[in-house]
């Protein structure tokens, strides 16, 4: 990829931000838009000439917000605010949550509505591009007033303080990997301080990520279903158009759809067909997979809703307004990011769910419709895939205790100033786990799935199952005798998670459609 992304000529899209996050996309800051960001910052530097206070441009912060601050001392009470507030700990936080943090505060910054002055902003900009990556520690956010610890971190950074890491990734001191790179640390004046930690954008940048992840892995849940019902005998039947019709639920007919295409023109499918086949219906974890996973994409799309509207925002306290008032707000409450972080983490539960119970019902020989027992290849003496379904099970498990709401869990903060806050970072950690563990427990599922597949011979599967069954048999041998199963995990995690096994199956049945499913 590696695109160039500009900022501040429009709202940027969720692609553009994974784009910088994730692959390392060049920046560039909009010309008009640093015009903009200088137009304002005259205003505020008239304030700060007034003998009047103005909250946060001659005064202090939070429960401090009635103390007028002198000007021989307001450097240094914006970098005391940064230098403070910049107190995370515990691990480091994963770069790509970095970059897309600090690329949204650039937006917000180049929007204007901030007052600091251009070289803040290009400052940032030459931070991403030169890949320098502020350590940001993973607990000290409360979503509220903004992800202050975090943005911290980044602020502490631009000032030429803390530690980074340079584009090799090594940890260095942030004055020496500026110096390095000819970037020139930032004093900062009047109201920059709080203009550059009063945002969402820890919380949002991680749930633009997630949303991006989820995209292929929804999609990949759709497959891997496919996969079970086809090698457990199920029925196509139910995913019929006029059967969803009947309960138009947008997402449960876009995956049922894909059930039908996945499965069409199955021979296994076919061989149960006739007027011999004697079963009724299949279990739920069969039957229901659209209403399942299209609840789970419904989720996604209002998730997404959101993060649009949060990523055509400016949002900073105080902020400048279109007509050049300076106004005190509570914009940077994360309630509306938090509540949809918490969603998909219900969503991410359940998904993962039904499919290890669909990977549960492929190894018990009395549901499993004919497959030896655990597909082992010597029964008694072979495990087969026994074991892998108690890590899935694990896994599922783990992530129902992720589903509990972090958005419900206020905690007062600053003497009570900050008497509720809405846990948006921690919805964002939690969620980040969660997706990773769904994509395990569907590569479990793919796994098991495939060598059920096998185990129908010399019945030949469809032609998108077949093709993710022959995509996964490049990375892990068929059924055979017990062998060591953790690599085979992990490979097809990473055929999962890297959306191979997603455009596998498109390819057979919409061939310009798996473009839409990236890496």
């Amino acid at each position: 990829m590696n695109a160039s992304v500009t900022v501040g000529a429009s709202p940027l899209t969720p692609r553009e931000v994974v784009e910088v996050a994730r692959y390392d996309g060049r920046v560039e800051v909009d010309v008009d838009a640093l015009q903009r960001v200088a137009d304002t910052r005259s205003l505020i530097e008239g304030l700060a000439d007034d003998p009047q206070p103005h909250y946060g441009i001659s005064t202090g912060f939070g429960a401090l917000a009635t103390t007028f601050i002198a000007e021989d001392r307001r450097a240094q009470l914006q970098a005391s605010l940064i230098r403070s507030h910049a107190a995370g700990t515990g691990a480091e936080v994963e770069r790509e949550v970095i970059r897309a943090l600090m690329l949204l505060r650039l937006q917000t910054l180049a929007t204007g509505r901030t007052g600091v002055r251009p070289l803040v902003v290009e400052t940032y900009a030459a931070l991403l591009n030169a890949g320098i990556t502020p350590v940001v520690r993973e607990y000290g956010s409360l979503g509220c007033s903004g992800d202050l610890a975090p943005l911290s971190h980044v602020a502490l950074a631009v000032m030429g303080e803390g530690e980074v890491r340079d584009a090799a990734g090594e940890l260095r001191p942030a004055a020496e990997a500026l110096a390095a790179v000819g970037i020139e640390p930032v004093a900062l004046r009047e109201k920059e301080g709080l203009a550059l930690i009063n945002g969402t954008d820890g919380m949002l940048g991680m749930l633009l990520l997630a949303l991006h992840d989820l995209e292929t892995l929804l999609t990949t849940a759709d497959v891997s279903a496919a996969i079970s019902i086809e090698s457990q005998l199920g029925t196509d039947a139910v995913f019929a158009a006029d059967l969803m019709a009947l309960r138009p639920q947008l997402g449960q007919a876009d995956s049922a759809a894909n059930l039908r295409s996945f499965l069409a023109g199955s021979p296994i499918v076919a061989s149960h067909r006739g007027p011999e086949c004697t079963r009724v219906q299949d279990a739920y974890s069969l039957r229901c997979a659209p209403q399942v996973h299209g609840a789970a994409r419904d989720t996604m799309s209002h998730a997404a809703q959101v993060a649009e509207r949060e990523l055509s925002s400016a949002v900073d306290n105080p902020v400048v307004t279109v007509d050049g008032r300076v106004e005190s707000n509570g914009n940077f409450h994360g309630a509306p990011v938090a509540y949809v972080l918490d969603f998909l983490a219900i969503a991410v539960a359940d998904v993962a769910s039904m499919a290890e119970r669909r990977t549960d019902r492929a190894l018990d020989v009395a549901r499993s419709n004919g497959l030896p027992p655990f597909l082992a290849d010597e029964v008694g003496v072979d495990s087969g895939l026994m074991i892998a379904q108690y890590a899935a099970a694990g896994i599922v498990s783990e992530l129902k205790r992720l589903a509990a709401p972090a958005s419900v869990d206020s905690i007062p903060s600053s003497a009570m100033q900050e008497d509720h806050v809405s846990m948006g970072w921690a919805g964002a950690r939690k969620l980040r786990r969660a997706i990773d563990g769904l994509a395990r427990v569907l590569a479990i599922e793919v796994l098991t799935g495939c060598r059920a597949l096998d185990l129908r011979a010399p019945l030949e599967p469809a032609a998108a199952t077949r093709a993710v069954r022959d995509l996964v048999r490049t990375r892990v041998q068929g059924p055979g005798p017990d062998r060591f199963v953790s690599p085979e995990i992990e490979a097809v995690t990473e055929l999962v998670a890297s959306g191979a096994v997603a455009r596998a199956a498109l390819a057979q049945v919409q061939p310009t459609a798996a473009r839409t499913v990236t890496a």
